[in-house]
């Protein structure tokens, strides 16, 4: 069996730890600056995974934005795009979405019930691969990813997503921003949701790293690693 692809998990967040507000409109937490890094992690990326609740809020195309880094890509004997990858246990996502019709390759992992309903309306615009009657366990993708030849995968959410990546302790990194934004709405989503971590409260994760772009401060975590203090 392959190697799994190294996973990072990507977020940005407010003080009291939202990452949008209850708004129809998305609530910009990053600043230009930090899109820019962004960017920049995407084009180090083989794979980019975001849910279906994310393509459905927030209608992303999900791209590398900079040409000079396509170029880049391109020039590493890459695809100028990393594949695009989300999962659906529904199989509740159209062809109308942004993310089908930008960039390269599209995947789509699902449930047996949901690849009914996509293998026919995303013809052409993505492969769609059923996990079984579920999905549970995110081992598997991670497995079939490593199978295609995805070493790095970079994981942009929602609060599901990333709560069971975490859950099930399959995240090597993570990068967290916060912007000095207060939300305060109880009804808006959060970063992670209530789950059974693997770990106990007490446990301190290992700090890789701190930067500070403008007014957000990024912090890199190693969610496997134990903090040495």
């Amino acid at each position: 069996m392959a190697q799994r692809p190294y996973v990072l998990l990507k977020v940005a967040t407010s003080i009291d730890g939202y990452i949008d507000d209850t708004s129809p409109d998305r609530l910009l937490l990053s600043n230009p600056a930090d899109f820019d890094r962004v960017d920049q992690v995407r084009a180090e990326s083989d794979a980019i995974l975001i849910g279906a609740s994310t393509i459905r809020a927030d209608n992303p195309r999900l791209l590398v934005n900079s040409e000079q880094l396509r170029a880049d890509r391109v020039a590493r004997g890459l695809p100028a795009y990393p594949m695009k990858v989300t999962l659906t246990a529904t199989g509740n996502l159209g062809a109308e979405w942004k993310f089908w019709h930008h960039g390269g390759e599209k995947l789509v992992y699902t449930t047996d019930h949901g690849r009914e309903i996509l293998r026919d309306q995303l013809a052409g615009l993505a492969e769609v691969v059923t996990l079984g009657p579920e999905i549970s366990d995110f081992g598997k993708i991670l497995d079939d990813l490593g199978n295609r030849g995805i070493g790095r995968l970079l994981v942009e959410g929602g609060s599901q997503i990333h709560t069971t990546f975490l859950a099930q302790d399959l995240v090597d990194e993570i990068n967290l921003v916060i912007a000095p934004i207060v939300v305060g709405q109880a009804d808006a989503p959060r970063f992670l949701q209530p789950a059974e971590y693997p770990w106990p409260p007490t446990r301190r994760m290992r700090l890789l790293d701190t930067m500070r772009t403008g007014d957000v401060v990024l912090l890199r975590f190693a969610p496997k690693e134990v903090s040495a203090s």
